[in-house]
Formats: C-alpha cells, sequence, structure tokens
C-alpha cells in the first residue's frame, strides 16, 4: 500500500510535528481485502442492526423494564458506539489505496473507542452483581436492585469511564509525534501511538498500566468472586428444574464476559515495549466487530422474552 505524504507544521525548534496519520490496516496482505472487506461489511451490518432492534425491543416494551434488560440496553449501545467509531475507517482501509486519518480524527476515534470500551469491561461487572443479586437474594432482589440503583450505577459507569477516558486522552494531546506517521494497527489505538511519539511518554504508560489493572484485572476478579457465590448458590438449589433456570438466566452474560475479557487479556495484559502488531490486530477484531456482532445474537437467541418482544414489535420476526 502507498502511505500518503505526512503533512507537518514547523516549530520553534526546527522539528515537525505530524498532523495526519496514516493506518496500515492490512496493507501487508492486499490479496485478502476482499475478503476482509465483505466479512468486515457483514459484521458490521450485523453489529449495528441487531444491537438497534435489541435497544427498540426494550424501550418499546414495558415487560422488559428489569434491570436485566436496563443493563442490556446500555450495553447494546455501548456496542453501536464501539463499532461506529472503528469500522468506517476499517472498511475505508480495505478498498482505498491510501487510509489517512487527521490528528484531531484519530484523538477522537481513540476517545469514543476507550469510553465505550472500557465502560463495556466496567458494565459485564455490573450486570455480573446483578445476577449475583437476582439469584443468591431473590427475595430482596427488588429492594436491592431498585431503578434509582440501577440508573445510578449505569450513570456512574457511563461518567466514569467518560472521565478515564478524557484524562487519557489528554496525556495524549500533550505528546508530540515528529514522524514516521504510520499507526501499526486499522484504528488509533494508544500503543502504537506511544511507540510513535517523540517526547516522553512515561506518565502515558504508567496510566496504561493502571487502566489495564482497573479495567482487565480487577474487573474480570469481581465478575468471577460474583460467578463463584452465583454457582455456590445454584448447587444448593434442590430441584433440577431450579438449577436448570439459574444456569440459562447466567448463560448468556458467561459467554459474552468470555468472549470479550479473552480479547482484552489476549491484547493489552502486556507492557506497551512488548506490543505485538498482529496479536492487537486480532484482538481488535474481537472486541471491536466480533463483539458487538455476537453479542446481540447471543443475548437474543438464548432469551425467549427478548425475541418474543422482538416479534411482537416486528412481525416479520414471527417466520
Amino acid at each position: 500500500m502507498l502511505f500518503l505524504k505526512k503533512k507537518k507544521k514547523k516549530k520553534k525548534s526546527n522539528q515537525t510535528l505530524v498532523t495526519k496519520f496514516v493506518l496500515q490496516g492490512f496493507s501487508e496482505h492486499p490479496e485478502h481485502h476482499a475478503l476482509l472487506f465483505s466479512c468486515f461489511l457483514s459484521l458490521c451490518s450485523v453489529a449495528l442492526t441487531g444491537n438497534t432492534l435489541i435497544i427498540l425491543a426494550i424501550a418499546l416494551n414495558s415487560g422488559l423494564h428489569t434491570p436485566m434488560y436496563f443493563f442490556l440496553f446500555n450495553l447494546a449501545t455501548m456496542d453501536i458506539i464501539c463499532a461506529s467509531s472503528v469500522m468506517p475507517k476499517a472498511l475505508e482501509g480495505l478498498v482505498l489505496e491510501e487510509n489517512s486519518i487527521s490528528y484531531g480524527g484519530c484523538m477522537a476515534q481513540l476517545y469514543f473507542l476507550t469510553w465505550a470500551a472500557s465502560s463495556e469491561l466496567l458494565l459485564l461487572t455490573v450486570m455480573a452483581y446483578d445476577r449475583y443479586a437476582a439469584i443468591c437474594h431473590p427475595l430482596h432482589y427488588s429492594t436491592a436492585m431498585s431503578k434509582a440503583f440501577c440508573g445510578t450505577l449505569a450513570a456512574g459507569v457511563w461518567a466514569l469511564c467518560a472521565f478515564n477516558t478524557a484524562v487519557r486522552a489528554g496525556l495524549m494531546l500533550r505528546l508530540d509525534f515528529c514522524g514516521p506517521d504510520v499507526i501499526t494497527h486499522f484504528f488509533c489505538e494508544v500503543p502504537p501511538l506511544l511507540l510513535l511519539s517523540c517526547s516522553s511518554t512515561y506518565v502515558n504508560s504508567i496510566m496504561l498500566v493502571l487502566a489495564d489493572a482497573f479495567y482487565g484485572i480487577l474487573n474480570f476478579l469481581m465478575t468471577i468472586v460474583s460467578y463463584g457465590f452465583i454457582i455456590s448458590s445454584i448447587l444448593k438449589m434442590r430441584t433440577a428444574e431450579g438449577k436448570k433456570k439459574a444456569f440459562s438466566i447466567c448463560s448468556s452474560h458467561l459467554i459474552v464476559v468470555g468472549m470479550y475479557y479473552t480479547a482484552v487479556f489476549y491484547a493489552y495484559i502486556s507492557p506497551v515495549s512488548s506490543y505485538s502488531t498482529e496479536k492487537s490486530k486480532l484482538a481488535g477484531v474481537l472486541y471491536t466487530m466480533l463483539s458487538p456482532t455476537l453479542n446481540p445474537l447471543i443475548y437474543t437467541l438464548r432469551n425467549a422474552e427478548v425475541k418474543a418482544a422482538l416479534r411482537k414489535l416486528f412481525p416479520f420476526f414471527r417466520n
């Protein structure tokens, strides 16, 4: 792939700053571009359509106005933001010979992607707590997970992740990029950007490690603890029907958690210095394209209430 020449602006120190980046994408495999474009376009269409349908089904069906579906509504919204912030440029890179992104566009993409992805990790932990409350303390569930409390949890997730992302974006904006200008990814991501910076990235690297520890490791451990209590409670149930129903309630969430954390741990729980381009691209496809596509399918195909709501709103789902 031919790369655009970088536009630069002069600094007093006679250095030059990059004002445009080139997304490498999958340029090392041009023979697969047509296949990748078809796959990514299909994933994009299913992700946006599936999550929009879930949002409409939950919003327009009063029977789904419960904590579990309220959090699923938020998860679908996050999936739409995540997918729509990455997929357009990824598809463009597979069609055009040159795929560049402005400095401002790169920072904006980085912000919305980080906001959505980190919010999703935190929300999955909240959803695990919701399942814990429903199965381990069913008599107190309606009180513990009131509308006000659920709203506070969701607002807290969005606000905390927006603030954290703003801090990280601010730290990224203070860096200078003097060239080269090729980002070894199909979207703007923190590790490859740090490798391109010509100024000190020490503070950014520390923040990246702290974010990995909180969003990746700590949230994962809290989810595991929640499910430890859930499984223990299920095993104590006397009836097989009760156990089956409880496992059915949790199975969709467990599948999504396993899929999402696999991608996160595979790509990001490692130092910036050991960053692997191919590994990061694969993980990027998993959590920015595959996960938003599979989430609505998993929650719909394994949930009779969501399927019933979709059939009620959209008659063509009856067949």
